[in-house]
């Protein structure tokens, strides 16, 4: 037996033998059966739908992005345009129109996709490998993009050429279920197959230098029903922090900072804390919540438990932003949590996004939502401007209105970047929304999100519709009818926000100055009933009839927060916030300046409705000091900008 056989069998027996193939305990209800139909997110979902898919897909034709296909397959005569990672960009853009087909279906899209397929299939070698930029440019591609790597595979740390086909296969999987074709499918099949002769034991060890295929290979096997696929993710995550395959970094100083960038300094299941490339870093967590559940590996779990404590106690922005350095895009040290200089990239929040829904569905603990909500109406939203066609890669917690953060292409969002992941995370993101408001176990039911919605789900063998009707984030009444076809008895498991009772987020890295959570009230058809929780949820146990009506009613104060004291960029200093919304103030509303801007001990702030401003927004208001959400800034100009007030005194 060679080492590298040995390696990957001590791997494995990780699992425990008598394990079973399953997935996660809890089901997320499905996107399509879930319609956002007014509120705070339908227009932000239309405007996905209507102005940004077709602004970032004119974006990758503007580039050269769609042309390498084409080039690449014979189709079109040309060279290569752009970077090695930029096939990852399209991919995420037909993700994103592919699940807006699902639920707004388009002929002239569909048949736009059609196209654009037929340029991945044609610039598909004969063995499977995809990578346009090797396939046009052969022996000269590390001229072009050192990168890149000389040959297939020879420079993993920087090539992307598996993040590049983890994003393939997502996007091929949208495509296959919201059209039945198998002609995408068979794309991202055929170059999982070819990896899968080519990497493994007794084969090629690897590991991506930018997680993401992982996440990939577990739809492809989710899809198919062949476990390869699964073992195949499993194989990368566990060939991480093993000592055969140092030859794959025949130049240390090219893997950044060491291999802690990259997550490889460590086996996965040794790996405690939250190091390196925050994206990397995100993407990985997540694949490996799905091994821990699929495979039931305590191991892995064991490890994504002290990972996530690590983030929440030391290394997360209280707007649920991930990275705190540019260089390197990465975590930074525990309390390292500068504001003017955060990175916080908005691919880091759709990383963050996707494993904390994955731990929920993992372990049906509410903690988990709660730092999802922080980070979908914070960290995340302000990635995007109103319009759906500008876009933060970095997101700071404070700026001059002059430094050029935004990858030194401006102090505002930008349209595009030559490094253009973000716009297409954000693109990809927005249409799955609906899938993460409702879950079921069994007989229970989770409402996880509060926005205005219709949905279909299934408990037992019964349907059930459940109909939300919501102010929120600016209201805390959330009315919910759920109407069984028949009478059914189930358990509703309402989650309770942590910031409800007086918790901004799991851990103590952030707490607010004063306690002044309340408990929130529960009634249904009209009688109160007591909020018994469980896990963070308010369960309500009862046989359901059709028109049942809960209503849920949750204080909304204006809250001050102030950070642990290890923090040292924000001593002294407090934020605001109300619900689940983080509040900045802008220059362009207090006279020209924010960062020179203080709050006094205990001052008063009032919720003002602006319904014509930033989209319509619920301003705050004291004295000549205005805040708005942090989400909507930047949307006037470069100016300053700041979360984090200084405190005047008594």
């Amino acid at each position: 037996m060679t080492l590298r056989t040995l390696l990957f069998s001590l791997s494995c027996l990780a699992v425990p033998l008598s394990a079973t193939a399953q997935d996660y305990p809890i089901v997320p209800v499905a996107f399509t059966n879930v319609k956002i139909n007014g509120g705070f997110w339908q227009p932000r979902l239309e405007t996905n739908r209507t102005v940004t898919i077709p602004f970032d897909f004119k974006k990758c034709e503007e580039t050269g992005r769609i042309d390498n296909f084409a080039v690449a397959g014979g189709k079109k005569p040309g060279t290569f345009r752009g970077i090695r990672y930029d096939d990852s960009d399209v991919f995420k853009v037909v993700e994103g129109a592919a699940y807006s087909l699902q639920t707004h279906y388009d002929p002239k899209l569909d048949k736009y996709l059609d196209t654009l397929i037929s340029y991945f299939a044609a610039a598909q070698e004969p063995d499977g490998y995809l990578y346009t930029i090797r396939t046009i440019l052969k022996d000269s591609t590390a001229k072009k993009d050192r990168d890149a790597g000389a040959t297939r595979f020879s420079f993993m740390a920087g090539s992307h050429e598996l993040y590049n086909v983890g994003h393939m296969y997502e996007a091929a999987v949208a495509h296959f279920q919201a059209t039945g074709k198998r002609t995408f499918l068979n794309v991202a099949l055929k170059n999982a197959d070819y990896l899968m002769r080519t990497i493994g034991p007794d084969k090629l060890i690897v590991v991506p230098g930018h997680q993401e295929i992982e996440i990939g290979l577990v739809k492809l096997y989710r899809v198919t029903n062949d476990k390869r696929y699964l073992d195949f993710a499993r194989f990368l995550l566990d060939m991480r922090g093993r000592s055969d395959k140092r030859e794959l970094f025949p130049d240390p100083s090219r893997t950044g900072n060491g291999s802690q960038y990259l997550q490889d300094h460590q086996p996965v299941t040794q790996q405690r804390e939250a190091v390196g490339h925050a994206v990397r870093a995100g993407y990985m967590y997540a694949a490996m919540t799905d091994i821990a559940a699929i495979q039931q590996d305590k191991a892995y779990l064991d490890a994504l438990m002290a990972i996530w404590n690590d983030v929440v106690e030391r290394k997360q922005y209280l707007t649920g932003g991930l990275g705190a350095r540019e260089h390197g895009e990465a975590f930074g040290n525990a309390y390292e949590l500068p504001n003017d200089v955060a990175y916080a990239e908005t691919c880091a929040a759709v990383a963050n996004l996707l494993w904390n829904h994955r731990m929920f569905l993992l372990t049906g603990q509410s903690k988990y939502m709660d730092v999802f909500e922080r980070v979908l109406y914070n960290g995340f939203l302000a990635g995007v401007s109103l319009e759906g066609d500008k876009f933060f890669y970095v997101n700071p917690l404070a700026s001059d209105g002059k430094r050029k953060f935004n990858v030194g292409v401006a102090a505002e969002r930008a349209p595009w970047f030559g490094t253009s992941c973000c716009p297409t995370n954000v693109v990809r993101f927005l249409p799955s929304l609906p899938g993460y408001v409702y879950a079921v176990k069994n007989n229970d039911v989770f409402v996880n999100l509060f926005l205005t919605n219709s949905s279909e789900l299934t408990v037992g063998k019964t349907p059930v519709q459940v109909q939300q009707q919501t102010n929120y984030p600016w209201d805390g009444a959330v009315t919910m009818t759920v109407s069984p076809r028949n009478a059914q008895a189930f358990d509703l498991l309402v989650r309770i926000p942590g910031w409800t009772l007086g918790k901004p987020m799991p851990g103590n890295l952030y707490s607010y100055r004063r306690n002044i959570g309340a408990t929130p009230s529960l009634k249904v058809n009209g009688k109160a009933v007591p909020v018994k929780m469980d896990n963070g949820y308010a369960r309500i146990s009862r046989t359901w009839k059709p028109g049942d009506r809960v209503e849920l009613r949750m204080e909304m104060p204006v809250r001050e927060v102030i950070a642990n004291q290890q923090v040292k960029d924000d001593a002294g200093r407090v934020a605001i916030e109300r619900g689940p919304i983080v509040y900045c103030a802008e220059a362009a509303d207090n006279g020209g300046n924010a960062l020179n801007l203080t709050v006094a001990p205990e001052q008063t702030f009032s919720p003002v409705v602006e319904k014509d401003k930033l989209g319509g927004i619920t301003a705050l208001k004291s004295g000549n000091l205005t805040l708005i959400p942090y989400y909507a800034w930047a949307h006037r100009g470069p100016n300053e900008m700041a979360v984090w007030f200084g405190q005047t005194k008594r």
